[in-house]
């Protein structure tokens, strides 16, 4: 067994220094090997926060499927799924100001313009990726105040649900008309 202790050198004003103690049996024979403990075990948050969508999020438990491999078809489907509600979030913090056509569609972005109006607001210039992952969070329930924390993954999920719903109409409903 390795312990390592790794200590965050700057401190933030908003929290407390960084103070690890991990406990290893992986092999740990120099400081290269340490650092990449470290860099794994700081990975850790958003294995388990895919993990949290992915099993109460899609309830993957509560499916009655009988075979083996139906499951894996259906978790297969759900890690799609969650990946993408893992990733809306995540590319939000790394690239805010990326294009919208990164992570939405064609149809979505339209979607989004015509459901969720934009806050007013001095020249905005060209809308980005942040503007759209807000108009996504606002159709799941989210207030869009400026002192709010970002829209988390719940939040995400239940914009993306109403968004996928109404695609599948407008798509339906499309194919009815004959455009």
């Amino acid at each position: 067994m390795t312990v390592i202790e790794a200590r965050e050198q700057a401190t933030l004003l908003e929290r407390e220094r960084i103070d690890w103690k991990l406990m290893t049996d992986l092999a740990v024979g120099s400081l290269d090997q340490a650092i990449k403990k470290v860099q794994w075990y700081g990975l850790r948050w958003k294995i388990e926060a895919f993990q949290k969508i992915l099993k109460p999020g899609c309830r993957a438990e509560q499916s009655r499927l009988r075979t083996s491999e139906r499951l894996n078809q259906l978790l297969s489907v759900f890690r799609i799924l969650s990946w993408r509600i893992f990733w809306l979030p995540m590319t939000h913090r790394a690239a805010p100001e990326a294009s919208p056509e990164l992570v939405f569609t064609d149809l979505e972005l339209r979607i989004l313009d015509r459901l969720v109006k934009d806050k007013p607001a001095a020249d905005r210039g060209r809308p980005t990726h942040s503007h759209y992952l807000i108009k996504l969070a606002r159709l799941g329930g989210f207030r869009a105040r400026n002192s709010a924390a970002p829209p988390g993954n719940e939040t995400i999920w239940r914009g993306l649900t109403r968004l996928t719903d109404i695609q599948r109409g407008v798509i339906m409903g499309a194919e009815l008309v004959g455009h």
